[in-house]
C-alpha cells in the first residue's frame, strides 16, 4: 500500500484540491465558529425540516420508474443505455465532476456548457449547487463538514442526506465560496434557475417521439424508460461513490478519510469508482491508477483531447 502525505499529493498536482485557494478564506478563530448548515451538528440537520421540493423531486421520479416494467420495448431498454451513459457518463462523471469541479482539463466553452447541460439531465441538481456541495465534501472528507459521510449513515450518506431544508443564508454562503467560479458563467446561472424546466422539455419529446414514430405505447415506454428509470438508475449509481465507495473496498492510498476503490461501482459509474484514487490525487484526469482499474471516463478524455477538444489534460508529473 503506497502512502502518500498531504505534502506529497500538493507538490504532485499544485491544482488537485479545486476550487483555487483564494475561494477558502482563513477561518475564523475556533472559538468563533459556530455550526453551518452543510458542516453541522448532527442535531441541526433535520431542525429546518424537510426540502419538501426535494422530497416531492425524487418521489415523482421513483414513482414513475416504477411504470417501466409495465412499458417495457426493446427500444426504449435502447434509449435507456443511450441516454443513461449520455447523461451519467458525459453529463456527471465527465462534465459536473472532473471538469467543473476538479478542472482536470479544458475544453472549448460550448463544450463546456453542453456537458453542463447533459449533467443537469441527469436529474442530481443543477451544475452549480452539484459543484459547491462536491467541493466542499473534498474540503471535509469523512469529517465534520463532510454533506454525505458513510460516518453518519450509510442511508444517510446515499440519499438521505438530500432532504433537509438547506438553512439561508447559508445556502447561498455555501454556493457564493464554493461555486464562486460557475456563478460567473450566465448559462451555468441559467442552468441553476432553469433545472426542472429541461426535464420536462426531455419528457415531452421523448413521448412524442414514440407516439409519432409508433405508437402510445412506445411513447411511454420512451417516457419511464428514457427519463424516469434512466435517472433514478443514475443517480443510484453516482450516489454509490458517496456511499459504497467510502464504506467497502480496497485502499491504494493512505489518505486522512474512509475513500476505497471498489470495483463495481468503477464499472458502473464509468471509473469514479476507484474513489480512494481520487482523493489521493482529486485534481487527477485518470481515477484508475492500477492496470485492473477501468477507467471509461478517462478514456473519453483522452479520445477528445485526440480530437483537439480538450486540452492540459492534468497528469502526474512523474
Amino acid at each position: 500500500m503506497s502512502i502518500a502525505t498531504n505534502d506529497e499529493l500538493l507538490s504532485d498536482f499544485p491544482v488537485a484540491l479545486l476550487p483555487p485557494a483564494e475561494m477558502f478564506p482563513p477561518a475564523e478563530p475556533a472559538a468563533t465558529v459556530e455550526p453551518k448548515p452543510w458542516m453541522p451538528a448532527k442535531k441541526l440537520r433535520w431542525s429546518n425540516g424537510l426540502d419538501w421540493p426535494a422530497v416531492i423531486w425524487m418521489g415523482l421520479i421513483h414513482a414513475g420508474a416504477l411504470a417501466a416494467p409495465f412499458f417495457f420495448t426493446w427500444k426504449a431498454l435502447g434509449l435507456f443505455l443511450l441516454l443513461g451513459w449520455i447523461t451519467g457518463g458525459l453529463g456527471i462523471c465527465l462534465g459536473y465532476h472532473r471538469l467543473l469541479t476538479h478542472g482536470s482539463f479544458k475544453t472549448f466553452p460550448g463544450m463546456r456548457r453542453l456537458l453542463a447541460l447533459l449533467g443537469t439531465l441527469a436529474g442530481e441538481g443543477p451544475p452549480i449547487t452539484w459543484t459547491a456541495v462536491h467541493r466542499l465534501h473534498h474540503r471535509h472528507s469523512d469529517a465534520d463538514g463532510d454533506p454525505h459521510s458513510p460516518r453518519d449513515g450509510g442511508w444517510w450518506s446515499h440519499i438521505l442526506w438530500l432532504f433537509p431544508r438547506p438553512r439561508d443564508p447559508d445556502w447561498r454562503r455555501m454556493r457564493d465560496r464554493y461555486g464562486k467560479d460557475l456563478l460567473k458563467d450566465s448559462f451555468m446561472r441559467l442552468l441553476d434557475k432553469t433545472f426542472l424546466v429541461w426535464h420536462f422539455i426531455l419528457g415531452g419529446l421523448l413521448l412524442a417521439a414514440g407516439w409519432s414514430f409508433w405508437d402510445l405505447y412506445t411513447g411511454l415506454s420512451f417516457l419511464s424508460w428514457g427519463l424516469c428509470l434512466r435517472m433514478v438508475w443514475v443517480m443510484h449509481v453516482t450516489w454509490c461513490v458517496n456511499s459504497a465507495s467510502h464504506i467497502w473496498g480496497y485502499r491504494n492510498y493512505e489518505t486522512k478519510d474512509n475513500s476505497r476503490n471498489l470495483w463495481w461501482v468503477g464499472l458502473l459509474a464509468y471509473g469514479e469508482g476507484w474513489h480512494n484514487n481520487h482523493h489521493a490525487f482529486p485534481g487527477r484526469a485518470r481515477h484508475g491508477h492500477r492496470w485492473w482499474e477501468i477507467d471509461a471516463t478517462f478514456a473519453v478524455i483522452c479520445l477528445m483531447e485526440r480530437l483537439g477538444l480538450a486540452w492540459q489534460v492534468l497528469r502526474p508529473k512523474r
